[in-house]
């Protein structure tokens, strides 16, 4: 019988085709194919056998690692922290840094939970000078996980005196205190009312100070040095501000300015410039003329920013639940800070050369929502945007045009 659409026997015979094109159909062939087939699964069966040892060999090699590795855990742990301590002991990046103006965030964070970022903190470093602006909570440890040693700040510059600005006071002149053995208070910076704010931690803090000199001595802890010393500077009346300059010397010149914070007065932001290089920090504020005045060709604009569009996802969520309260201040902080892309227009308007945000509200948990982030900002502004991030490094050498970015967390 001729084989029919549905034969079979094509898939299962082997055969040969002869001169006409037909398919010749040979016992032998097959039996060969057969034989072939055999073997090939022989080889296929040794092979899966040898992956077989191999993986069980693998497993109990794993196993034996694992469980000495459990036995040994306590001894891992000590290599580990010795490790760590040897990298990090006395670690002091500064002198790594080439002669400039160099920004180090320590604290781009706001009064939100945020486990990713200190509250509002910024390191100036001008030539071998360290100067901090704001000391949110959480500074002191970021600082010192980016290498820069508590003991070298020479001043401290506080822009307002919300609580997230200054609440981690305390532990940043604690740090500079026992690192250094200082033997003077630290200087702190602010408009009228920072006696106030610098009086009142000196006193939290008064038995704590002394705990610390009758446990390491006054050889470790100096008592003159704990603490700080408040240095007020009088600012122009408000609508008349032309920034006032606080210091300038040693070919760096520091001016602070008037900012809208209001009803928060006195609210400020600081242009440093040193070596041809510039550096502006906003502080707190909504849109302000003053601060774009100041700004005015700087290479570097570091810009507070709340996205209103976020924000507003979290006041319909406690409005929801009928929180009412935590709703209302979701609401009542939309009018005193400056959205992402209210400081791109600042930061054109002023001519600067790269924005840097910080005070981020809410907070942003990953790198994929910073477009929600920033909206239409980048339409706004020309030069590079970054949402900033605790760690990260901005390098201005002296008498160039470069803006380096980096990294200093480990």
């Amino acid at each position: 019988m001729g084989r029919g659409p549905l034969d079979l026997k094509p898939l299962c015979e082997y055969g040969s085709y002869n001169r006409s094109g037909r398919k010749s159909w040979s016992k032998k062939s097959q039996s060969s194919s057969l034989l072939v087939n055999r073997g090939n699964g022989k080889a296929l069966e040794d092979a899966v056998k040898h992956w077989k040892l191999l993986l069980s060999a693998s497993l109990a090699a794993t196993f034996v690692a694992a469980a000495a590795a459990f036995a040994l855990r306590a001894e891992i742990a000590m290599a580990l922290l010795q490790r760590a301590a040897h990298a990090n002991a006395g670690r002091d990046m500064l002198p790594t840094l080439p002669d400039g103006l160099h920004v180090a965030l320590c604290g781009t964070g706001s009064p939100f939970p945020d486990p990713s970022r200190a509250g509002p903190c910024t390191a100036v470093i001008a030539g071998s000078r360290l100067f901090i602006v704001d000391a949110g909570e959480g500074s002191a440890r970021s600082l010192a996980s980016m290498g820069i040693p508590a003991a070298r700040i020479e001043a401290i510059f506080l822009t307002h005196f919300h609580s997230d600005h200054i609440d981690g006071l305390g532990p940043l002149l604690l740090q500079r205190w026992g690192l250094g053995a200082a033997r003077t208070p630290l200087a702190i910076r602010g408009p009228t009312g920072v006696q106030r704010v610098v009086a009142g931690f000196t006193e939290a803090y008064a038995l704590d100070a002394g705990y610390r000199v009758a446990h390491h001595s006054e050889r470790i802890m100096p008592p003159a040095g704990s603490g700080g010393v408040a240095l007020p500077f009088a600012l122009p009346a408000s609508g008349l501000g032309e920034p006032i300059v606080i210091l300038d010397d040693g070919g760096l010149k520091v001016a602070a300015f008037r900012v809208n914070h209001s009803p928060i007065d006195p609210a400020v932001g600081y242009r440093f410039d040193y070596k041809g290089r510039s550096l502006v920090i906003s502080g707190d504020t909504a849109r302000s003329p003053t601060l774009v005045a100041a700004a005015t060709g700087a290479d570097l604009l570091l810009h507070e920013a709340l996205q209103p569009r976020l924000v507003g996802l979290i006041e319909k969520e406690f409005a929801g639940r009928r929180i009412d309260n935590v709703a209302q201040i979701m609401r009542d902080i939309l009018n005193y800070h400056t959205t992402p892309e209210e400081a791109a227009q600042q930061a054109s308007a002023a001519g600067v050369r790269h924005l840097v945000l910080n005070h981020i509200v809410p907070p942003i948990p990953v790198r994929l929502m910073n477009p929600a982030f920033l909206g239409d900002a980048a339409k706004r502004f020309s030069g590079p945007i970054t949402v900033g991030e605790d760690g990260m490094l901005f390098s201005l050498p002296a008498g160039g045009s470069a803006i380096v970015q980096s990294g200093l967390k480990r």
